[in-house]
């Protein structure tokens, strides 16, 4: 199969011609459920509840299983919605198959019940918790959740809210579909901080370093950290969200891509982003050596990836 290629259409049944085993690591930022219409015939994040939206979720995800090596990696950004913000369970995706539809009255501002018989009734102004109801979901259906990771925005989208923290960050969810896959802790690893080496003062108190306590475990029958060139990377990332021009406002920050796929592929692996819009993923692994395969439903997106890709041409 070609890669550094974009797949137009529909993700179901352009996951289809990718054989199997054939990408080693996945990474992707679907649209979040119940935020945003695309103007996009299929597309995802229509769905009318919740369940719908997981649902559709996890069947994507067993089709992408499929096309990941064993020891491949896939790593999930989402978001999360409000109930009552505007949107309106009315709004059906009509494309979109079997999804459920919402309680019958449902609307903005008013409390849903999320299936037939169900007693989950998410109220006006709750958070759903889309991103865990996804990543238990996959759980259940064989994935290996390995971490949460939050994606720390010090520069968020400002909201207009009195009652609530602003919203400043986001998951990432590292997933495999066995239980050992390949993953490259030295390629993210992070320098260690000034002043912090073995036997330096941290705190006030002598041999307490980030860097000390490791050597201590180290020399331990439970160490094992390597210790020579920097840290583990820890579970928050910190970085700016960059708006790429041009591109719709839910485009990945570089940084994001680029510390997934540096983990989770070698130079020469295959990196595929099923929800590709403005292509960072493909850039990002193009510039770090990798082949890509990208799947985009909206035409005016593979037009902004395209001409992305083509300037980029032109510098290497």
């Amino acid at each position: 199969m070609d890669t550094n290629t974009i797949l137009t259409g529909d993700v179901f049944e352009r996951l289809k011609d990718i054989p199997d085993q054939f990408v080693q690591c996945a990474v992707t930022s679907p649209p979040y459920w119940a935020l945003r219409d695309y103007q996009s015939e299929g597309q995802f994040g229509l769905e009318s509840t919740p369940e719908g939206y997981v649902e559709r979720m996890v069947e994507l995800c067993r089709e992408l299983k499929r096309v990941l090596r064993d020891d491949g990696t896939f790593w999930l950004n989402l978001g999360d919605t409000y109930w009552g913000g505007g949107w309106r369970g009315d709004k059906l995706n009509k494309h979109s198959g079997d999804v459920q539809k919402a309680h019958e009255g449902t609307h903005c501002g008013e409390s849903m019940t999320m299936g037939k018989g169900s007693h989950n009734v998410i109220k006006s102004k709750d958070m759903v918790g889309i991103p865990w109801r996804v990543a238990f979901a996959l759980q259940a259906d064989g994935w290996y959740l390995r971490q949460d990771i939050i994606w720390s925005k010090p520069n968020p989208m400002p909201e207009s809210v009195t009652d609530r923290c602003t919203k400043a960050h986001e998951y990432i969810f590292l997933l495999s579909k066995s239980k050992n896959y390949y993953y490259d802790s030295n390629a993210i690893k992070q320098p260690y901080k000034e002043n912090t080496k073995p036997g330096s003062q941290f705190g006030g108190k002598k041999g307490n370093s980030e860097l000390g306590m490791k050597t201590k475990l180290q020399s331990s029958p439970q160490g094992f950290f390597e210790m020579k060139d920097g840290a583990n990377m820890r579970s928050v990332w910190t970085i700016p969200v960059r708006p790429f021009k041009g591109a719709h406002f839910a485009t990945f920050p570089e940084k994001l891509p680029e510390l997934c796929i540096r983990a989770g592929s070698k130079e020469g692996d295959v990196v595929l982003d099923p929800f590709f819009g403005s292509g960072t993923t493909g850039w990002v692994a193009q510039r770090l050596k990798r082949k890509w395969i990208g799947i985009e439903l909206n035409p005016d997106y593979i037009k902004i990836a395209e001409k992305r890709f083509q300037q980029q041409e032109l510098f290497l």
